[in-house]
């Protein structure tokens, strides 16, 4: 049996060329031996083979593809309506029918953090981690409403570990872990070399890389949790990242406007810094929502402004998003597309040698969450204020930093 099965995936290996793969299994123990095997049956090569051939010729916007301004409406302009909207929200969020999920797939190995991003202290007085920010964040709103939200964790087989051992260490932060906080992972792909072969790790096994926030949708739904949402109720799941340490999961504006546009889907956006901001925005692309990435959009496009003076793509996606739980399950239904990053990645070499490059030599695959917005008829975009709501934690120095956003939570909280 066990011959048979060698002799499959060899066959698989050399239709696709990955014979190298196999070079040091001999070398490896029993146990590592079966995850090795298990790795290569698990490898989906057709789509490692498209995927390389994507990489010549990365271009997600097609010459006769159609992009408009998206419409939004500014937070802080509703005047009357603020109330309105508010008061849907609060009604569905005391109902119960708002779980909150936040994507922490990520190493905090940018800021120079040894462990999963959550589990980073961004240098305040109380050495809050970001997952405890976020978590008095929930509970402040918890407390607001009579009820405690359900916070669905994403993780990656990267973490997984460090992130629930945290949690056990910090007793969950106060919420219940078997009723109100819920761990899953979000897939991953095998990482390749600049001539399309995927790359061997130090221990021996494939080197595996997350595949990116458009896993989102997949992993809530392979791994029961849209299920487990709608058994309690759930209607609404707002998904926000680890690394904005002033993200408002809880807000019932957003909620409201949502509802009462009966739109299955609702993001926030804060206006662009100035027309080059390394940041995707919203748009129209073919009548239908989108985001166009700051890589993928013409200066002319980025400067354009309205009558107002005002910039026509000005709306900046900042990963704060609502959707309804069916539209997660329908989105959740086929992958996305990928995007190839290209990065330094440490590996094996034929020869056994360890190789530590200095320049990107790898090609990782990730799906962009907001690639599933052309999906959905409508989406409404909800402006609001940078200094409220947007405090990434990206970069060990500079824009995006630690420093900027502990001032920008020290400014919001009086600290």
């Amino acid at each position: 049996m066990e011959d048979s099965r060698i002799e499959e995936i060899k066959r698989t290996l050399k239709k696709h060329n990955q014979e190298h793969l196999l070079n040091f299994y001999e070398n490896l123990n029993e146990e590592k031996k079966e995850m090795l095997l298990n790795q290569i049956e698990n490898i989906d090569f057709d789509l490692m083979d498209d995927l390389y051939k994507e990489t010549k010729k990365q271009n997600f916007l097609k010459k006769d593809d159609k992009i408009e301004p998206i419409e939004y409406l500014d937070k802080y302009k509703l005047n009357d309506m603020y109330k309105y909207y508010e008061n849907i929200g609060k009604k569905a969020i005391e109902e119960g029918k708002l779980a909150v999920v936040t994507m922490a797939g990520g190493q905090g190995t940018r800021l120079g953090h040894n462990g999963p991003k959550g589990t980073y202290d961004i240098g305040l007085d109380s050495h809050k981690s970001l997952f405890e920010l976020l978590c008095d964040s929930i509970k402040e709103k918890n407390k607001k409403y009579n009820i405690t939200i359900p916070w669905f964790i994403m993780t990656s087989k990267e973490n997984n570990e460090a992130t629930i051992q945290f949690f056990e260490k910090n007793k969950f932060f106060g919420y219940e872990k078997n009723k109100n906080i819920f761990f899953f992972m979000q897939g991953e792909l095998p990482m390749i070399d600049t001539e399309g072969k995927i790359l061997i790790n130090e221990d021996g096994l494939i080197k595996l890389a997350a595949n990116g926030h458009g896993g989102i949708y997949e992993a809530l739904v392979k791994n029961g949790m849209t299920e487990k949402m709608k058994q309690n109720g759930i209607e609404w799941v707002f998904i926000g990242g680890v690394d904005n340490c002033l993200v408002k999961m809880v807000d019932p504006v957003l909620m409201g406007i949502a509802i009462d546009k009966k739109v299955t889907a609702a993001g926030k956006s804060v206006v662009k810094a100035n027309p080059k901001e390394k940041v995707g925005v919203f748009c129209k692309k073919n009548g239908r929502p989108n985001v166009i990435e700051y890589t993928e959009i013409s200066e002319e496009m980025a400067e354009q402004v309205d009558d107002n003076g005002q910039l026509l793509y000005g709306e900046s996606h900042i990963l704060c998003n609502l959707f309804s739980v069916s539209a997660i399950e329908r989105m959740g239904r086929d992958p996305l597309p990928y995007h190839s990053a290209f990065k330094k990645a440490t590996y094996i070499d034929v020869k056994g040698n360890k190789v530590v490059p200095e320049t990107p030599n790898a090609y990782k695959f990730e799906a962009f969450l907001f690639d599933a917005f052309g999906e959905l008829d409508d989406m409404a975009i909800l402006r609001v204020k940078r200094e409220e709501e947007f405090a990434p934690v990206k970069n060990a120095t500079g824009v995006d930093s630690p420093e900027t956003a502990r001032e920008l939570y020290k400014n919001f909280y009086k600290l």
